[in-house]
């Protein structure tokens, strides 16, 4: 099993050594992946932009968006945006793309919500038609740049339920997931349900499977984790959200070193962490952790 890294871009106050530290610290390390994550109405970097400055500051790793809530965009802007952040990165984008959770990111883009699931089905196929040269919509002309992979980047999905998987099943290479307790959770139950819709749609490859959790393995992990997770789930109330944020786990080496035995035994591809601070030592410590 491959482990990637999330830049720390939903911390607030980041600045710019920070950043292209993160970035470079990843491509030097043991990961495979640096993965940025979005949200809007949050005070957050915008991950696009940030995975530009990622592609021009590394080398080596894949770089991932984890995930574009895709149907609060326009299709076109988004094929454009990753085709140019795949030619600088010389072919290394993967595209996760969701269909999102969160109402006031649609608000705060002044976009509508409504049948996300078709909308998100329709922007691939525009996607791929703007990828592979051709004219977008009538009356439009081609959009580039091409994207050096053919075809575009490999897409993948953040929605899990059984008819999201089934309609993903159709244009992805893999699914994205997250977990709140990567501990209890059933990892082989859900990768095989995955790989079940992907016979259904008579694929004969495979579903590549990518999850995510949030970590922390500083002095004070617990309350950071917790501290973190309340912040970024706030908007789902108090109660809810702070059940969700209760439920994490990952906040010592014994669990996090437990969870990556875990997913990797029930046949996880790629595990993709997302650290819950800025401060470097958060990767020193990951990284002595893994190697």
């Amino acid at each position: 099993m491959e482990i990637g890294m999330t830049l720390p871009s939903m911390v607030s106050g980041l600045d710019r050594d920070t950043i292209l530290e993160w970035c470079r610290r990843i491509d030097d390390g043991p990961f495979s992946t640096l993965a940025v994550g979005e949200r809007m109405a949050y005070p957050n970097v915008e991950m696009f932009t940030t995975l530009a400055a990622a592609a021009a500051v590394t080398e080596r790793v894949a770089l991932m968006t984890t995930i574009v809530v895709l149907p609060a965009h326009p299709a076109v802007e988004v094929a454009k945006m990753a085709a140019t952040i795949d030619v600088i990165s010389a072919g290394r984008l993967r595209l996760g793309v969701g269909i999102g959770g969160r109402d006031e990111d649609f608000r705060a883009l002044e976009r509508s919500d409504a049948k996300r699931h078709q909308v998100l089905d329709d922007q691939i196929a525009t996607m791929k038609r703007v990828w592979a040269g051709e004219t977008p919509m009538e009356g439009i002309n081609p959009v580039g740049p091409a994207p050096v992979q053919v075809g575009g980047p490999p897409l993948y999905s953040g929605a899990l339920g059984p008819k999201a998987t089934a309609r993903a099943a159709q244009w992805a290479e893999g699914v994205a997931g997250f977990l709140l307790d990567p501990i209890s959770q059933d990892h082989e139950s859900t990768f095989r349900t995955v790989e079940a819709a992907w016979e259904t749609a008579g694929r004969r490859e495979r579903p590549r499977h990518v999850t995510s959790f949030w970590y922390a393995l500083s002095d004070e992990s617990p309350a950071q984790l917790n501290a973190y997770a309340r912040r970024y789930l706030g908007i789902f109330g108090e109660e809810f959200g702070g059940a969700m944020a209760d439920a994490c786990t990952a906040c010592s080496a014994a669990v996090v070193t437990d969870a990556i035995t875990r997913l990797e035994e029930a046949g996880c591809d790629e595990l993709i962490l997302v650290p819950t601070s800025a401060d470097l030592t958060e990767l020193d410590r990951l990284i002595d952790l893994i190697t």
